[in-house]
């Protein structure tokens, strides 16, 4: 369940930052980046946070810089998760938000995406947002896919993935703690039909990808190699 992990270190929401666009897709407006050219997508699904976190948005500037056209929805209409907000704890507002409507809303923004005459999708959620992904890999809504430190998700889920997948997992995290990582690496080791790559990231916490301490040498490094491990998986299968 998502809890005070998924909380900490919470960022500054900027709607203007990022080197992309907010436009609508599929009924939600998301942040864009890279070129409408291209043939190949990566959708970014986030943490509560939304799509207004800053260090999301730079991930999908990176992301795009080889060569993808990325796009992040705000899966929370607007309403992301609200530390100071005393009157909607998480487990008040996850009813509002349940990455099971997300999953229904990633599908519109998929169709909207392939209308643009994209070919190949890659899907990746930090924290919440792996169940939304996890959801659209079991049904090849996508064509590869990419867990950071998830949370809700399920050994089934895992069991029931159908595309390739790679699942990054911080040493310590109560959410996706190593040794039910450990599991989903072993889940995919019995299907040889699925390729997977499984990491733990050594003396980092969940939601380190997109919400580390930047003067925290080890985490951004680790976050960095994140990133690319993030990067070279979609390099890889969406083609």
């Amino acid at each position: 369940m998502s809890g005070p992990q998924c909380c900490e270190n919470a960022p500054i929401l900027s709607p203007g930052f990022g080197e992309g666009r907010v436009e609508e897709l599929g009924g939600l407006n998301c942040y864009t980046s890279g070129s409408y050219d291209s043939k190949l997508a990566v959708l970014l699904a986030s943490d509560v946070h939304g799509f207004q976190a800053p260090k999301l948005r730079k991930i999908a500037d990176k992301v795009s810089a080889s060569g993808f056209f990325v796009v992040v929805p705000d899966f929370f209409y607007g309403d992301p998760y609200n530390a100071q907000n005393a009157e909607r704890p998480v487990p008040v507002w996850i009813k509002d938000h349940g990455p099971d409507k997300g999953f229904e809303d990633a599908k519109r923004v998929i169709e909207a995406i392939k209308s643009k005459g994209v070919t190949s999708i890659g899907a990746a959620g930090f924290c919440w947002g792996a169940k939304v992904v996890v959801e659209l890999a079991k049904y090849a809504y996508v064509q590869a896919a990419v867990m950071l430190h998830p949370s809700f998700v399920t050994l089934d889920d895992v069991r029931a993935v159908k595309v390739p997948i790679s699942i990054l997992g911080a040493e310590v995290d109560r959410l996706s703690p190593p040794e039910l990582v450990k599991q989903f690496e072993e889940a995919l080791n019995a299907k040889p039909e699925v390729d997977s790559f499984v990491k733990i990231f050594p003396g980092v916490s969940h939601g380190w990808t997109v919400r580390y301490n930047d003067d925290d040498e080890v985490a951004v490094k680790s976050a960095q190699e994140a990133h690319k491990d993030m990067r070279d998986w979609f390099l890889k299968y969406v083609m």
